[in-house]
């Protein structure tokens, strides 16, 4: 089987079509998998030709049989080669090409959908809401139970995966959004991954909101009223879960090999451990949409873009991974 995956550029004022190019040029004699870049081809091209990569990059309309590096741009406006960095142009032109990708995959006219980083600052600047491009695909897709999941390892090839009960909200807020029902699904998709990256085990670890895991409510009560609930709503179901646990130690167990997967409560608690020991090969894995889509765990590095010396390290690791879920759903 020779999968399609469509690779949106992102931010083109950050290192999406860089790490993107240079990725697959890694990856280009792995498999014969094709790819179809949604973006801006002359920055494409200009991108090739300046790393001396020689990709075979080809119009997707009229593309031959062989052809494997395909290019499309369904952004109307054409984007200058001097756009600043947050340019609300770049901006509006990452949201056209995200969607895209979502829709074709959506059609099943690609086998899964790769997404290169964008800037949400510069997204709402240029004039569209945006929280993330999780929460813009599921929202496309009409997928209301999804959630986001980062994995990465360290030079042993030791793993950290961890599912977020909630993404991207204030500190502040983060208690008011955490229910029962939440946490139950962060397990549920959890231990699905497992299943779907092949893992002999599905142990998945619940981290507590709290110090201590709130210290049998002295120190808060969520972990009473919220996340033990659904840790044994889980357990009930038959799933491998235990729970909650104390963040400060759990991370040390989970990477030492006690269990597969952690859900964590929020953005910083779970990316912070995953980050440290995975820095340059994190991928975010978008669980429970229809479709299969991953992207490198890093931002459009304003401070390098430009200068060819961006790490492709995360984009092929989200490569693979995509590569990954394919065969296994094949």
């Amino acid at each position: 089987m020779i999968g399609c995956i469509g690779i949106s550029l992102g931010d083109v004022t950050g290192v999406g079509p860089e790490v993107t190019l240079k990725a697959l040029a890694l990856e280009a004699d792995a498999d014969d998998f094709r790819y179809l870049l949604i973006g801006e081809p002359d920055h494409l091209r200009r991108w090739n030709e300046r790393l001396g990569l020689r990709l075979p990059l080809q119009p997707f309309s009229g593309a031959g049989k062989g052809d494997r590096f395909l290019i499309h741009n369904p952004f109307a406006d054409p984007l200058p080669e001097d756009l600043v960095e947050g340019s609300p142009l770049a901006a509006r032109a990452a949201v056209a090409w995200l969607r895209d990708g979502a829709e074709r995959c959506l059609r099943q006219e690609l086998d899964a959908l790769v997404t290169a980083p964008v800037n949400k600052e510069a997204i709402i600047h240029s004039g569209q809401p945006f929280i993330g491009q999780t929460e813009f695909l599921s929202e496309l897709a009409g997928s209301q139970r999804t959630a986001m999941m980062l994995l990465g390892h360290d030079d042993r090839d030791r793993w950290l995966r961890v599912v977020l009960v909630t993404t991207h909200l204030p500190l502040r807020l983060v208690s008011e959004n955490i229910s029962a029902p939440k946490v139950e699904l962060a397990i549920e998709l959890a231990a699905q991954a497992c299943a779907d990256l092949g893992l002999e085990q599905s142990r998945v670890a619940v981290c507590g909101l709290n110090p201590h895991a709130g210290e049998g409510g002295e120190l808060g009560t969520e972990e009473i009223t919220s996340i033990t609930p659904a840790v044994n709503a889980a357990r009930r179901r038959g799933l491998n879960v235990s729970g909650p646990h104390p963040a400060d130690a759990l991370f040390y167990n989970v990477f030492k090999g006690d269990y597969e997967i952690v859900v964590a409560m929020y953005h910083d608690q779970g990316l912070a451990p995953l980050k440290m020991i995975g820095f340059e090969t994190g991928v975010n894995w978008t669980l429970g949409l229809p479709f299969i889509r991953t992207s490198p765990d890093h931002g459009t590095a304003y401070n390098i873009a430009g200068q060819g010396i961006a790490n492709p390290a995360s984009m092929q690791a989200a490569i693979r991974l995509a590569k990954q879920l394919i065969r296994a759903k094949s």
